[in-house]
């Protein structure tokens, strides 16, 4: 677990989180800290929460009890009622969200890639016109061989479809990104590009990734927390 961050610039904070599914605790009273613009990696055995975690961070579920909080309320000790995004949240109350969630954008241990399109339909779908249809191509050539552009993903590799649903996440506008096992299916070269591409869209921003992997977090520059 990472110590308390002495110098307020603390993104995001877990205090006392506890989640159970039928009656099975996967998360219990974990507490931690996270810097913004720093690189983490979570290790841990597979079913020892990262992806329930992930879940909460993102609100896509509840925890049972504890507190998750955001960019100034992270390093907030106190227990004010405070607004949140949700609305009212009472310090009675056992789940708590303070401050306003930033943009987090994630890479799921699925793809979730739209299979009858393009790597290119793919992006310009979760992206908008944030970036041109040159701006897309030029970083999908980074990563994938040119014949692949003008092919419905459901043609490609396992490992191709990870590098663009990692691609969309890094070029989504975020704050915090959260990656789950995501170069699993990568081989070494491909995966030293992507981690490369990683390091160059996230730097700046709080990335967290779980992994089973030391040598990504060594070849990310990451801090390991160990759950």
């Amino acid at each position: 677990m990472s110590p308390i961050n002495k110098k307020n610039d603390t993104a995001l904070a877990l205090r006392s989180v506890t989640k159970s599914y039928d009656g099975q605790p996967v998360l219990s009273d974990l507490s931690l800290e996270f810097s913004s613009g720093t690189f983490y990696c979570l290790m841990a055995p597979s079913g020892n929460g990262k992806t329930t975690m992930f879940r909460l961070i993102l609100g896509l579920e509840k925890p049972d009890s504890g507190v998750i909080l955001f960019g100034t309320s992270a390093g907030d000790t106190g227990n004010n009622d405070i607004k949140a995004s949700s609305g009212m949240v009472s310090k009675s109350d056992p789940c708590r969200i303070r401050g306003m969630r930033p943009l987090i954008s994630a890479v799921f241990q699925e793809n979730r890639l739209l299979e009858g399109y393009t790597a290119i339909e793919n992006l310009r779908f979760a992206l908008g016109k944030r970036y041109s249809s040159e701006a897309l191509t030029a970083y999908l050539l980074r990563l994938l061989p040119e014949d692949a552009l003008n092919k419905p993903v459901c043609e490609f590799s396992g490992g191709m479809k990870r590098r663009v649903a990692i691609l969309r996440a890094i070029l989504a506008p975020s704050e915090i990104i959260l990656m789950d096992e995501p170069f699993t299916g990568l081989d070494t070269d491909t995966r030293q590009l992507t981690i490369d591409m990683v390091k160059e869209f996230c730097a700046g921003k709080l990335l967290i990734i779980a992994t089973h992997s030391e040598d990504a977090a060594e070849l990310l520059g990451a801090k390991i927390i160990h759950l």
